[in-house]
């Protein structure tokens, strides 16, 4: 069976970034309307591309999908959601309290703090308020990257417990009174999380190691959390029709390593697989083809179109080591590449003499498993959340605690144990590690898109949070934005893969760089089948659709441009990352 068999009423598409769950979860709904069912889709991804796959936009309401019968889509659209939660808690106040009181009240309610929760209100609705949905007979949530995924379903919980332990005052979401009226929203959400009768949970993965990886440790948490009903879906598997070509042999021969080599307990999980398709799957008849492959036409291509392309890596790297110090920073939809790139250009200046610290912002944090220990002139560092939550809230207690009565140091301690702590401490190590580029280089590997724009976003945030709870702020923090605004001292690469969605997902996230201020440096091309030098008729058909997004790329995004082949050399360790530098 290609696509997952959904019986519960509630389903989620989860797993590592770019392996699918977009394309995935879509074809599932599409096959369920088609068999009669009225579906509605879900994407609680602050990334979403759900309006590019389904072709139709979307917003909070649900709206039918053209050309599909029975099945609607909605966006959870974080700043949507947080200025509407905003209001909703503000407005009652208006007129009635003076104007600085309201002043206060939408400051509070301001930042990646209040998006987030905005954004989980309006899943709990979903999810725990069975009126909300009833007009259908299955609800898809199209999840974001994993770690966004994690932090969302133990939300509850968190949420829950911060809840009960409140005895007072005000907390970085504004007054407790909105959040104790969704106590039992909040109650039966988290109870149909759990249900396997209500909810069953779709890992999506690659064939890849990287991707097997992430779902097993997805699996671990789920399992955790007292999630039972796991199913496992295995996205793009590619089987070359004759042996004989590099890239078709080795494509193959990594896909079936990679599932040989599939822990136990995912592998025991039912399981469904989706053929590598070549052109794509935006569209309904692309989402079709997923539930029906064996309709999908033989290959037209039987060989590359003959195309100058953008020159690979090593020109961005030379010119970036003249500068001697700074930042670099990959940015991208999730799966795109960023943390090998990250990884590549880190060993690279490190070759070169130069002192480099390579850092990683994602809660999924793949860099590890990329490079190797014991590179000279490299340390490789990751911003732990739970560390910095811990050091954060004993460096705001120790200076804010002795100055405040039994009753003062009791609502500050409530504050800390908000989950939305976590955004405040993370934030500053962001921070600091970008202070480090004033002495060397320091290559940051980004969480995906959503998630860092909302890291960026929330510098005014973070700047009344900590004036509030500690009274000074951290140099690093003050000199933060306009480090990353300056393009002597930070350099954004923004990565893509050449196909509609991470090209178009790339666009947006440069217009929202631009509205920070913030001008890219260049774009990478990663994994491209054109430049591959494969004759592998599937992989050809594959190459020709890629062609018109890498001209859109070199043509039209950027002054800069760069562009890596697939390889059939892992990028992985000191000699595949030079090779990968210099493909």
């Amino acid at each position: 069976m290609a696509l997952p068999d959904i019986t519960t009423r509630h389903a989620f598409f989860t797993g590592k970034g770019g392996v699918g769950k977009t394309s995935l979860s879509c074809a599932t709904g599409l096959a369920l309307a088609d068999a009669g069912k009225r579906v509605l889709i879900v994407s609680t991804d602050p990334a979403s591309n759900l309006d590019e796959v389904l072709g139709t936009p979307l917003g909070l309401i649900p709206r039918a999908i053209d050309g599909a019968a029975n099945l609607f889509a909605l966006n959870i659209d974080p700043e949507a959601a947080a200025a509407a939660y905003r209001e909703r808690m503000v407005a009652p106040y208006r007129g009635v309290l003076p104007a600085a009181a309201i002043q206060s009240m939408e400051e509070q309610f301001s930042g990646a703090c209040t998006v987030e929760i905005a954004a989980f209100d309006e899943f709990s609705k979903l999810l725990g308020d069975p009126a909300a949905t009833q007009a259908f007979d299955h609800v898809i949530f199209d999840t974001a990257p994993t770690g966004h995924t994690l932090r969302l379903l133990t939300l509850p919980s968190a949420w829950d417990e911060f809840i009960a332990s409140s005895t007072g005052g005000a907390s970085c979401l504004g007054p407790l009174a909105g959040l104790e009226k969704q106590k039992a929203l909040y109650a039966a959400t988290v109870k149909r999380l759990a249900d396997p009768q209500e909810t069953a949970v779709i890992l999506v993965s690659r064939p890849e190691v990287s991707a097997l990886r992430e779902a097993e440790r997805t699996r671990a948490e789920l399992a955790e959390l007292g999630v039972r009903n796991i199913r496992l879906a295995i996205n793009g598997i590619f089987k070359a029709d004759k042996p004989g070509d590099t890239i078709a042999d080795t494509m193959t021969r990594r896909a079936a390593e990679a599932l040989a080599a599939m822990p136990g307990k995912l592998s025991d999980l039912p399981r469904t697989s989706t053929p590598f398709l070549p052109r794509g799957t935006v569209g309904l008849d692309a989402l079709r083809i997923m539930a029906h492959p064996e309709k999908a036409t033989p290959p037209k291509q039987t060989s590359m179109p003959t195309q100058a392309l953008p020159p690979g890596l090593r020109g961005l790297l030379d010119d970036i080591a003249k500068s001697r110090r700074g930042v670099v920073m990959t940015m991208g939809k999730g799966g795109v590449g960023k943390t090998t790139i990250a990884a590549a250009i880190a060993v690279a200046l490190a070759e070169l003499g130069h002192e480099v610290i390579l850092s990683t912002t994602d809660p999924a944090a793949h860099v590890g498993a990329t490079i190797e220990d014991g590179i000279p002139n490299l340390r490789v560092t990751r911003i732990d959340p739970a560390l910095e939550v811990r050091q954060y809230t004993e460096e705001v207690l120790r200076k804010a605690g002795d100055q405040l009565d039994a009753t003062g140091r009791a609502m500050l301690e409530e504050d800390l144990r908000s989950p939305c702590t976590e955004e405040i401490a993370v934030f500053r190590a962001f921070a600091r590690t970008v202070d480090e580029g004033k002495d060397g280089f320091v290559v940051l590997d980004t969480a995906p898109t959503g998630h860092t724009i909302l890291l960026l976003d929330a510098a005014e945030a973070y700047h009344r949070e900590v004036m509030r709870t500690q009274g000074d702020m951290p140099e690093s923090v003050r000199q933060l934005l306009p480090r990353l605004r300056d393009p002597d001292y930070t350099r954004t690469l923004i990565v893509t893969l050449p196909e509609a969605t991470p090209v178009h997902e790339a666009g947006r996230l440069q217009a929202d760089l631009g509205r920070a201020g913030i001008t890219p440096y260049a774009w990478v091309i990663n994994q491209s089948l054109l430049a591959s030098g494969t004759a592998d008729p599937l992989l050809c058909e594959r190459g020709g659709y890629e062609l018109p997004f890498i001209r859109h790329v070199a043509g039209t995004s950027t002054v800069r441009c760069a562009l890596i082949p697939w390889l059939p050399n892992a990028p992985v360790g000191r000699a595949g990352l030079a090779g990968f530098v210099d493909a």
